[in-house]
């Protein structure tokens, strides 16, 4: 199995081995789908709050006597069913949307998305990115005289400083790290172009 590899150019410099225990694996969509709901879910913070009758302003003095009133008795005008009142079981911010996902199928779900994209011929590599003046437009230079028109993930191996001051200002274009690739970005980007060194690197937490 071979991806292209790519030049800073665009020049096709030749073609890249990977490994088929991350490329080439059959893909299981309900486990995908349950990785990217988890993704989302975790990334989640509310912002919907209620109050509770106890938080409510007011509401201390009882409404009216216990009896005699032909009324059902009431200790407190903020509770539920008052106007004005409380919330029962309303949204609250302190809601925990938190799940955890076993590491064996984090990455079974991250190697079916990327065998989908070796499939469909959307994964390529680049041998390297130099600049001596970090400036957005060298990158969009590259981006240009490559042989790709959507949306472009780059995986790096590690920090790269350079990379990442020159893209940062492109549209449709998302730097990422091998340890941070995930399968939300998978999903949102149609390109996946990985610098030489991040395919062994990635391909080491197959072993």
């Amino acid at each position: 199995m071979k991806i292209p590899l790519y030049l800073q150019d665009g020049s096709k410099k030749g073609e890249v081995e990977v490994s088929e225990k991350v490329f080439g694996i059959e893909p299981n969509q309900a486990l995908i789908h349950k990785a990217l709901v988890i993704q989302l879910g975790n990334a989640r913070h509310p912002i919907a709050h209620t109050l509770l009758k106890g938080e409510v302003r007011g509401g201390g003095k009882k409404p009216y006597r216990q009896k005699g009133t032909g009324r059902a008795r009431q200790g407190s005008s903020r509770n539920p069913h008052f106007r004005g009142g409380g919330v029962a079981f309303g949204p609250r911010n302190t809601r925990n949307f938190q799940k955890r996902l076993p590491r064996q199928e984090r990455r079974m779900a991250l190697a079916g998305v990327l065998s989908e994209k070796f499939k469909g011929g959307r994964i390529s590599a680049l041998e390297s990115f130099t600049t001596d003046i970090p400036k957005t437009k060298f990158f969009a230079k590259m981006i240009a005289a490559l042989p790709f028109k959507a949306k472009i993930l780059f995986v790096l191996p590690e920090k790269n400083e350079t990379v990442t001051r020159c893209s940062r200002n492109l549209q449709k274009v998302k730097i990422s790290q091998v340890g941070f690739l995930n399968v939300a970005d998978l999903l949102k980007y149609e390109d996946v172009v990985f610098f030489k060194d991040a395919v062994s690197k990635l391909e080491k937490n197959y072993e």
